[in-house]
């Protein structure tokens, strides 16, 4: 999936750049924004092609006489006993489904048509791609851009290091820490973006957060990282990529750092402003990790010379592929972690006899009752004494304080970036090229 995601982009950007070698900002930003367009394409589709061929998962009643064993839930369906879970309504409330009942489910029913989805949207990436690839051309080195001495892929005259020696320089590792901890913080906030939403900010303002508000908000993720990816590339063309990347860097660790603020303001106030800047700052935080991959192939080429430029970037993808991964798993095992905690915490409040008249089992069986997800927050909240706190709304708080931490780390390294050392840039015939 990652060497599928990333590495279109590479040849088109190389071209462009030649096209338009004084604006280059623009010119990889154009070719990036393609991703960011693709998301608004993807989702609509997505949802029509699961909607056709998921089926929903066997529901067998509000009321069912169940069994306990060894921290999982049993009940009799068809003749046989099966393994269910009990969804309520803050359950069902997260997931795409409609038409969903509050009650028991059988464990491994239903599909969610996702394998399908897949092949059917990969049958057409690829006629599309093989369409694109035969179209692309490079200029004729004829080819000359008005107010430009040199012929366009000016790099005849151009300081250029060999893509060979990129490993060795220290220029492309601090870039490529930037990268990494603000691509991880805007692939996290988009992972998590939906049940974010509905976790967050749903029992507070059940009117205002509704299913199609989460989608909204999704949308505008896919609206803010397709116009950052425009916008700041010909914002870099006009102040420069270091001045934009400090933007970028500073600019996110105010960001993530304040949103926990935000959120404990919507929670105790019920602020329908809050909610707004709450996702107004978010959609401008990605609107930045759509533009540091916009702008990321012309920075590239500033420090080391367009000649390489594609072979240059695809060994920055490095980064963006470990972005990839940190970013998701990070927010989500961040958030486990706090819902594990707010648990443990809410079973310190809890009645042992309450605990055990709703699930079946006494206090000291919770830990295998949490593995097997049948002990949740929600549920626990349901049988808290009044006036208990519902730790929901806050279970991201230590995802962000880490990721604006991270973006602190990567904005040092950025501010730490010099020109590079003319001993690296590539000689001809005796002559520094």
């Amino acid at each position: 999936a990652v060497v599928s995601t990333q590495s279109p982009g590479t040849p088109p950007i190389q071209t462009l750049i030649e096209w338009f070698p004084e604006r280059r900002g623009l010119a990889s930003g154009l070719t990036i924004m393609g991703f960011g367009s693709g998301a608004l394409l993807f989702g609509p589709t997505a949802a029509a092609l699961l909607s056709k061929f998921s089926t929903l998962p066997t529901y067998l009643g509000a009321a069912v006489t169940t069994v306990t064993e060894n921290g999982r839930l049993f009940a009799e369906s068809g003749g046989k006993m099966v393994e269910v879970v009990y969804a309520n309504a803050a359950d069902l409330a997260k997931l795409s489904y409609t038409g969903l009942q509050e009650g028991y489910y059988v464990v491994g029913s239903g599909n969610t048509g996702a394998a399908m989805t897949l092949a059917t949207i990969g049958v057409g990436y690829t006629c599309a791609m093989l369409a694109s690839a035969l179209a692309i051309k490079k200029p004729h080195p004829s080819y000359k851009v008005a107010g430009l001495d040199a012929a366009s892929p000016a790099v005849q005259t151009a300081r250029n290091v060999h893509t060979d020696n990129m490993f060795k320089l220290p220029q492309f590792y601090a870039l490529g820490t930037s990268l990494v901890v603000i691509a991880s913080g805007g692939l996290g906030l988009i992972g998590v973006a939906k049940p974010l939403m509905s976790e967050v900010f749903g029992g507070t303002l059940p009117t205002v957060v509704t299913a199609a508000f989460a989608s909204s908000y999704i949308l505008m993720l896919s609206v803010g990282n397709l116009s950052g990816r425009l916008a700041w590339a010909a914002i870099s063309d006009k102040i420069g990529r270091p001045l934009t990347f400090h933007i970028f860097t500073f600019g996110s660790i105010g960001i993530y750092a304040s949103l926990p603020t935000i959120i404990q303001q919507v929670i105790q106030n019920q602020s329908v402003a809050s909610l707004g800047a709450f996702c107004g700052l978010s959609v401008f935080a990605i609107s930045i990790f759509g533009g540091v991959y916009s702008i990321l192939p012309a920075y590239e080429s500033d420090l080391f010379g367009p000649k390489y430029v594609g072979a240059n970037h695809g060994k920055m993808l490095l980064f963006s592929s470990t972005a990839a991964l940190l970013g998701p798993a990070t927010f989500l095992s961040l958030r486990s972690a706090s819902e594990k905690a707010a648990i443990t915490d809410l079973l310190t409040k809890v009645d042992p006899a309450s605990f055990e008249a709703k699930f079946g089992s006494p206090v000291s069986m919770a830990e295998s009752l949490i593995e097997a997800k049948t002990v949740t927050v929600a549920k626990l909240m349901e049988i808290a004494p009044s006036g208990t706190i519902d730790p929901t709304p806050f279970l991201y708080d230590t995802s962000f304080y880490s990721i604006a931490a991270a973006i602190g780390i990567g904005a040092v390294a950025h501010s730490l970036i010099r020109p590079v050392d003319p001993k690296w840039f590539e000689k001809v015939d005796g002559a520094t090229k």
